[in-house]
């Protein structure tokens, strides 16, 4: 195949403005793989880009296609890529290029193996939301054994997963969500599931470490349930360590990083049962701005997925 379909943004605004476009099929550089995708996952980065709401992504870089995540086949290979084949089925965050798209060229370095027994759909929901909540809590949040966990967000893309890591550390975790994730909350393994429009989660008691995925206000209130010395990590803003609360105590804001060799890890505790995605709606690439409408509008349990057709490419 010489052409490929894409899913793109020529301005900001609200998901209509993102078009389908018929681009070359990019060829792989030195040290990078070319993935044919099978699915991209849709996390809320991509629509704060489409909305232009992120600094570091100005109108000089468009047009632009779309996507942070993928899971597919790799389809050719860079030179000096070692270990990677044309028909291995990987998963990684994407490069320069966006991920929805029938093709994506990846860094090697970036990549790692999708577990045996896990379909791509499956798959393309784990790399950015997973490496987030690993590096939030292992890297960013230092979490140990028997510590407790305060996770705002339980039951989202980040969320659902940071549970099952937590738990799997040996953490007691408590997770915040809507009254009608509180079921899955509890499905996923947190010991203490708060409804955060009924519950205040201040009467819950200290915590070793907050793992923040809402910002605003519930990260402001955070600082006074952290124990002496706790820790609070933000996916979302910097922590206001001039406040009262926050003296003595610990905040961090982080960006995630992709990384081949951690993903590999999570794919290991996937294929051992001890870590699953959940996928709550999928939707084919050229309805990519309703896959994005559903995320930021509809109540998500987990992650959105966009599906490739390959049909006669």
């Amino acid at each position: 195949m010489t052409t490929m379909q894409a899913a793109r943004i020529d301005r900001f605004g609200s998901p209509e403005v993102i078009h389908l476009e018929t681009l070359p099929v990019p060829r792989p550089q030195a040290d990078e793989v070319l993935v044919r995708v099978a699915a991209a996952g849709i996390d809320p980065v991509d629509y704060k880009i489409r909305q232009g709401h992120l600094p570091m992504i100005g109108a000089d870089q468009l047009p632009l296609t779309l996507g942070r995540e993928l899971a597919g086949v790799v389809a050719a290979v860079g030179d000096g890529v070692i270990g990677w084949h044309e028909g291995d089925r990987v998963f990684a965050m994407s490069g320069d290029e966006g991920s929805y798209a029938h093709y994506a060229r990846v860094p090697a370095v970036h990549l790692a193996r999708v577990p045996d027994g896990l379909d791509l759909e499956l798959a393309a929901a784990v790399p950015l939301a997973a490496h987030t909540a690993w590096q939030a809590l292992f890297e960013h949040g230092q979490l140990e054994p028997e510590e407790r966990v305060l996770i705002h967000g339980g039951s989202g893309g980040v969320g659902h997963f940071a549970i099952q890591l937590a738990k799997g550390r040996g953490a007691t975790v408590c997770a915040t969500g809507s009254a009608a994730s509180q079921e899955f909350i509890r499905q996923l393994g947190a010991d203490r599931a708060i409804d955060y429009e009924r519950e205040r989660f201040e009467d819950l008691g200290e915590f070793d470490l907050v793992i923040d995925l809402v910002g605003g206000e519930t990260q402001r209130r955070s600082w006074a349930v952290l124990a002496p010395g706790g820790r609070l990590v933000s996916t979302l803003e910097d922590p206001d360590l001039t406040l009262p609360e926050a003296q003595g105590k610990v905040g961090r804001f982080f960006l995630v990083q992709p990384s081949g060799e951690q993903l590999a890890e999570i794919a290991a505790l996937i294929e051992r049962g001890q870590l699953a995605p959940h996928v709550d709606a999928r939707f084919p690439l050229q309805r990519a701005a309703d896959a994005q409408r559903h995320l930021e509008e509809a109540h998500v349990e987990g992650k959105v997925v966009l599906v490739m057709d390959h049909a006669g490419r």
